[in-house]
């Protein structure tokens, strides 16, 4: 189940708030929990199982790390804890990619290769797995208790608005939300605001840029032009966006919904002057998740220089093998390594000096070329669309053309998307404020009130479409869910 279903907007979603209202305070954790679980159940079934082995496992890791006081057998539990956690991940989400590249080794030595039945891989187990390894090193650390209700902990990492693609809430943020949380009517209504905002970006924004983005990555690459692989580029790199922050903002306003307060997990990205500066503000869960729990603890910058560099290459290495288990992923990762460790020498110093819309145009430059590989099926395939980029195109533009795939709408949501991919509608709203203010200086309920309606106008008239676009059949699932 996707939050942008019609299942989901007409029929979960108002059952759960309707059972969070009736149901007394005592017994709400329990109701969203069973939520949750039947949230998961809907696309999993059986693979419901394997969350609940994650529960269970990590609510007795905890317990036991809180129990004993013995730093040796402490780290000994966390050792075992991690491990647990690593394998049940490393299972289910790379033994098809192990697999394959042990059998790509053995045909290449002339041997028969091995055979055995592709593992499934579970929606959200690179999510609610690294939530339940947070928790065991919060609790190690002794910065967060053990949680005693096994209801409480379960929730904690099964909640449905952020169980399947992130962010990845930590345990410290929601602990005590988990048994003290407001829902008030504001609460409610800024949460509303944030899933529609959210629900556009997806279904208005990412599922339109989404079409052309797939139909040239999956044309044959001896047709592809230079025109068409820009085209797809950037729909992929806005439809990336869109989605993935569009996903994020309805699982904050979910939480919102439910009385909880999820940190942001985006900050306006493609802004950005660096990629130091884009990892600071793009999947800020997972990014702050390496930086303390990987980066950190294998010395960061305390150390001596090429150890910080070989610090972030590792950190890179296992972020881009986290987004999936392929090459071209790890690619990615190093590639973002680079350039990160790159900021550190000289050059970076030179690119703080440089004039600054060079400095976003190298950042657009690296993230930009960075989703290529992050899209492309094969290596063989970014091969391709690198070579066309730069006007090394196979295809002559005789069967497929650029015209085939860019119609009027698309150019009208890659112009919203630009603008919507930076703070300009705030800046906006904050001039305007501002103006009004020193025009209307006795009158600010008449101002309050004229930004109010505004803004119902425009969630409506998103909600509206949003509906519509649905209505119409226009499915796409999150990107973020293969993870």
């Amino acid at each position: 189940m996707v939050f942008s279903s019609t299942v989901f907007l007409f029929l979960f979603l108002p059952a759960v708030l309707l059972l969070a209202t009736l149901l007394p305070r005592a017994l709400r954790n329990a109701g969203l929990l069973c939520a949750s679980l039947l949230f998961y159940a809907w696309g999993e079934t059986f693979y419901v199982a394997i969350l609940l082995v994650s529960i269970l496992l990590n609510y007795v890791f905890g317990r036991l790390l809180e129990r004993d006081p013995e730093t040796s057998n402490r780290k000994r539990i966390l050792v075992l804890a991690i491990g647990a956690n690593l394998a049940m991940l490393g299972f289910f989400k790379y033994f098809n990619f192990f697999l394959d590249n042990i059998n790509l080794l053995l045909t290449t030595l002339g041997l028969e290769p091995a055979v055995a039945r592709p593992v499934h891989l579970p929606i959200g187990i690179s999510f609610f797995t690294f939530q339940a390894m947070s928790y065991i090193i919060d609790v190690y650390r002794r910065e967060s208790s053990a949680q005693k209700n096994p209801a409480n902990l379960a929730l904690y990492i099964s909640m449905f608005p952020q169980l399947v693609a992130g962010p990845i809430v930590r345990y410290a943020d929601v602990s005590a939300q988990l048994d003290h949380r407001q829902v008030s009517l504001d609460g409610f209504a800024s949460g509303l605001r944030r899933f529609i905002i959210g629900l556009g970006k997806k279904v208005l924004i990412a599922n339109a840029l989404a079409l052309p983005a797939d139909q040239i990555f999956g044309i044959r690459p001896e047709h592809l032009t230079t025109g068409m692989a820009w085209l797809a580029t950037a729909c992929y790199t806005f439809q990336i966006y869109f989605d993935f922050s569009g996903y994020s903002d309805m699982a904050i306003g979910l939480g919102q919904m439910f009385g909880f307060r999820f940190l942001e997990n985006f900050r306006h990205p493609y802004v950005s002057r660096s990629i130091r500066e884009f990892w600071r503000r793009w999947h800020i869960s997972l990014s702050s998740w390496f930086r303390d729990y990987l980066f950190i603890p294998l010395g960061g910058s305390r150390v001596a220089t090429w150890r910080t560099y070989l610090n972030l290459f590792i950190v890179f290495f296992l972020c881009g093998l986290w987004h999936g288990a392929a090459w071209n992923f790890v690619l990615w990762g190093l590639l973002h390594g680079l350039f990160l460790v790159l900021e550190r020498t000289p050059v970076g110093g030179a690119l703080q000096r440089a004039w600054r819309p060079f400095q976003h145009l190298y950042t657009i430059a690296v993230f930009t070329f960075g989703w290529v590989l992050f899209r492309a099926d094969t290596l063989g395939q970014a091969g391709v669309f690198f070579k066309s980029l730069f006007g090394f195109a196979p295809g002559a533009g005789i069967r497929y053309t650029t015209a085939l795939f860019l119609n009027n709408e698309i150019l009208l949501v890659l112009f919203i998307a630009v603008f919507g991919c930076a703070p300009v509608i705030p800046a906006l709203r904050g001039l305007w404020a501002r103006a009004m203010q020193n025009r209307c200086a006795q009158r600010p309920a008449e101002l309050d009130g004229g930004y109010s309606i505004a803004r119902m106008v425009g969630l409506a008239a998103v909600l509206i479409a949003s509906i519509a676009s649905l209505a119409s059949g226009t499915h796409n699932p999150f990107i973020y869910f293969r993870f």
